[in-house]
């Protein structure tokens, strides 16, 4: 029987130029790809990842997932809502077993609305991460921070972007600003539940 792993949301994306310029103009794409592949190094042997699939994020934890050994079924949880089924990204196939597809209910915003919904809501999570991205990070946040107010906290300010955005509006620790050595920032922030 398997233990129960803790959950860690991920919220994260790389920033249009054309959808918004002015996250775009402070996104730092290197750290956000840096981020994402060593947050997924260091939670997925241990922990599970539950995240809406971004076609600019899902790429990088499938990439890290072929140097890892871990059951994919148990340690990802990816969402997509039907609305998107058109532009899934072709690593979706890698996630067969864990992807959670939820229902196109007509519009963009009700279809996003609802799998953010069954995706933060319906969880338990010990922490939620925002990694630059744009206006659905930031709902995301808000979201999260109302259905798990016990749960660690940590916008990315250092990939900029609505990251950047969140952690000024907030309390936070200056490494999430200052820290690009992610490796060591997440094993640190994690250590406890290692």
């Amino acid at each position: 029987m398997d233990k129960q792993l803790k959950q860690i949301f991920l919220s994260a994306s790389i920033p249009l130029v054309e959808r918004n310029p002015s996250y775009y103009e402070t996104a730092d794409v290197i750290a956000i790809r840096d981020c994402v592949s060593s947050l997924a190094k260091i939670i997925l042997p241990n922990f599970r990842l539950v995240w809406g699939g971004h076609p600019s994020i899902t790429p990088l934890i499938s990439s890290v997932l072929e140097s890892i050994d871990v059951n994919i079924k148990e340690h990802v949880h990816l969402y997509q809502s039907d609305y998107f089924r058109p532009t899934f990204p072709v690593e979706n196939e890698s996630f067969s077993e864990s992807l959670i597809i939820t229902d196109n209910i007509g519009s963009c915003d009700e279809s996003l609305a609802l799998m953010r919904e069954k995706m933060i809501v319906n969880n338990d999570f010990i922490a939620g991460i925002f990694v630059g991205g744009m206006e659905g990070v930031e709902e995301e946040f808000e979201l999260f921070t109302q259905s798990h107010p016990k749960a660690m906290v940590l916008p990315m300010a250092s990939t900029g972007a609505a990251a950047l955005g969140i952690y000024e509006n907030g309390d936070f620790d200056d490494s999430l600003k200052d820290d690009y050595a992610y490796i060591a920032l997440f094993y640190r922030l994690f250590k406890d539940y290692l």
